[in-house]
């Protein structure tokens, strides 16, 4: 059973408990929908879910959703996958993010910041006028509600304006990093088709200029459905031949006219990471995204006008379109390009410090690195405008809460949260009304009926189990492109309990009604029937000052053993010799498990990512099961491809 923290590392204040929108929004809804009025959040998240239909009824009430066409029912279909939500309505996605503009026309919509730290604003008013321009010529280039536009685009205005027209014309949106390859580019967008590619000339990263024109040139070539290219000139180069330039579309002065879809229309198409072949085209929907991202906004993450809203994050993503959702609440968006550790490790706070960020999201890696290059936030910065620093991309571990807590500040609200790029969305994290507790995400989210089972489906408590969702959540995806019966959507996520979501992480929801990540399910280490998961590990072995990062593996082995290596980077000037072998050892006994130290210690050069930056776990474990390179790993989603020859030269050596 996982260590439960009896103390709280934080409490909101009373006045902040008072003044957080969910309070606001449990009386209304205990007034107008017959939701507890006392019992604080608990109760509030068992109606939620209990009332799953009526709990949504209020959130699109609440915060005024524009249905051009009403609504038959909330909730037609329950059954997942296929749940029908909000059946016979109509809406556009873009026209209520931007709302604002009418009210604050000349206030910032978004604030623009590259590696100078220097932010420049876009108004509401601006934001609106080149949506409408660009959405009038994506009309006239025979945009249809349907049709796919898609973006190779760093985090900058133009990708969310780019986005915004899109939606407002009913295309469906999808976007890449322009430090993505060709070839990983082209496993996203050569699936959905796009007849239309917004795209840079280069960037900028790490005070270096990156020029992606031959990439450019490869994908006009690779994408034979593109009707038309947009030359956005980051680095100033001249439109090549055939494509428009971003200033000719998005310079008249026409206000945006919104095509008014069905809720279930598509917004946007997301893509696993895809380590092991395609990756998935993760289909999510207008209406769906909207209800779900204004509750976690504006309840969870308690965003409003007076707000500035900065998550480290790049278009290749989840978090960039989470990001953009902020506009949804009216507030103000920080949009960073460049590297998060440039010119050095405290770079984000920095950005956090001028952009004068109310909540600021980060990557629980960041964290550690910040910790462990000794960085001190409110030492050094101005940070008296932040609330709130939230974190995802992994497990924040311990140590990352006391750091933050010690280092940012005792009355800093932080929010761990765990979700996925398949809901665009969080099933746990942030409650601006209950304690944080060390190690632990503060609660499920309202909506999420989110659970721990065993294998045979029974729910646990204070136990480690699969993460599911029993019931259905708006923005879960409508489909995968090209799956047209269901199948890889299907066994996706309800292979294991039919008609239930298995997530595929290992948690533990506690007693107290918090949630612990353990790290992926699919991946798990089971040592003689204990199963542990890889976060714990990393989190105790990455203390160690001598180890930069590192990697677990279970292999099984075939004549029924089972092998648990620990792969770890150094930190420079750090030697693995006796005295760090047994440190490693005895860190991992006597704070996790006996069982779980590893079966060896194996110095790597690095550790291999996705290209979002998580740890690749399960190809590893494919490489050294003796899988070829190729069928266990799809080479464009990985950050350094090379690294895993190290990893592939080893199960050759063991075999």
């Amino acid at each position: 059973m996982p260590t439960v923290n009896p103390q709280p590392l934080w409490q909101p204040d009373p006045q902040r408990i008072t003044d957080a929108q969910i309070t606001a929004f449990q009386a209304w809804a205990a007034a107008h929908h017959g939701a507890p009025a006392e019992g604080g959040y608990p109760a509030l998240h068992r109606w939620s879910v209990e009332q799953l239909d009526t709990f949504w009824k209020a959130v699109t009430e609440w915060f005024d959703v524009r249905f051009s066409t009403p609504y038959a029912r909330v909730l037609g279909d329950r059954s997942m996958p296929g749940a029908q939500w909000f059946p016979g309505a109509t809406l556009n996605y873009a026209e209520h993010a931007l709302r604002a503009a009418d009210a604050r026309p000349d206030e910032p919509a978004l604030l623009h910041v590259d590696e100078t730290h220097e932010p420049r604003p876009v108004t509401w008013a601006e934001l609106r006028r080149q949506v409408g321009s660009l959405a009038a010529e994506l009309r006239a280039l025979g945009v249809r509600p349907g049709d796919r536009v898609s973006g190779y685009l760093p985090n900058v205005p133009e990708a969310v304006v780019a986005l915004l027209a899109t939606a407002a014309v009913g295309g469906v949106w999808t976007s890449c990093a322009p430090d993505f390859g060709a070839r990983s580019v082209l496993d996203r967008f050569q699936q959905i088709e796009p007849v239309v590619l917004v795209t840079v000339d280069g960037y900028r990263y790490g005070g270096k200029e990156h020029d992606r024109r031959d990439v450019v040139a490869e994908l006009r070539r690779e994408l034979p459905t593109l009707r038309a290219v947009v030359h956005v000139p980051l680095l100033g180069t001249p439109a090549p031949e055939g494509a428009l330039e971003w200033s000719s579309l998005t310079s008249a002065d026409v206000p945006p006219v919104f095509e008014q879809v069905p809720f279930e229309h598509p917004l946007w198409v997301l893509y696993s990471s895809g380590t092991t072949g395609l990756p998935k085209a993760i289909v999510q929907s207008q209406g769906g995204i909207l209800v779900e991202h204004l509750k976690q906004l504006g309840l969870h993450c308690d965003l409003g006008p007076h707000d500035r809203f900065f998550w480290y994050t790049s278009t290749g993503w989840m978090m960039w379109n989470f990001l953009v959702s902020g506009l949804l609440t009216g507030t103000t968006i920080v949009l960073y390009d460049g590297s998060p550790g440039h010119p050095d490790t405290g770079a984000q706070w920095r950005v956090a410090e001028r952009t004068r960020a109310t909540l600021f999201g980060t990557s629980a890696a960041y964290v550690m690195a910040c910790r462990k290059a000794e960085v001190h936030p409110a030492r050094d910065f101005d940070l008296s405008t932040v609330r709130c620093v939230a974190t995802t991309g992994s497990p924040l571990p311990p140590d990352g809460f006391r750091w933050l807590h010690d280092e940012v500040g005792d009355d800093v609200w932080i929010a761990s949260v765990s979700g996925g790029t398949d809901v665009c969305s969080c099933f746990a994290g942030a409650v601006p009304t209950l304690p944080v507790h060390i190690g632990e995400l503060q609660a499920p989210c309202l909506g999420t009926d989110l659970q721990s089972w065993d294998p045979s489906g029974a729910p646990l408590v204070d136990e480690v189990g699969e993460l599911v969702v029993a019931s259905p959540m708006p923005s879960m995806p409508i489909h995968f492109w090209n799956d047209p019966d269901g199948t890889r959507y299907h066994d996706s996520y309800f292979a294991m309990y039919p008609g239930v979501w298995r997530h595929g992480d290992w948690i533990t929801l506690t007693a107290r009604g918090s949630v612990i990540i353990h790290g992926r399910s699919d991946s798990t280490l089971n040592r003689q029937g204990v199963r542990m998961g890889s976060a714990d590990i990393y989190e105790a072995v990455e203390r160690l000052p001598e180890i930069r990062e590192s990697l677990v593996i279970g292999v099984e082995q075939p004549d029924g053993g089972y092998w648990m290596p620990l792969f770890v980077h150094l930190a420079p000037g750090a030697v693995l010799d006796d005295a760090l072998l047994g440190r490693v050892k005895r860190t991992i006994r006597e704070q996790l498990s006996p069982r779980h130290v590893p079966d060896e210690i194996i110095e790597v050069p690095g550790i291999p990512h996705t290209l979002t930056g998580k740890r690749i776990e399960v190809p590893v474990k494919r490489l050294l099961q003796g899988t070829p390179l190729e069928k266990a790993v799809n080479p464009g989603s990985i950050d350094d491809l090379g690294l895993l020859h190290f990893y592939e030269d080893l199960a050759r050596k063991r075999a």
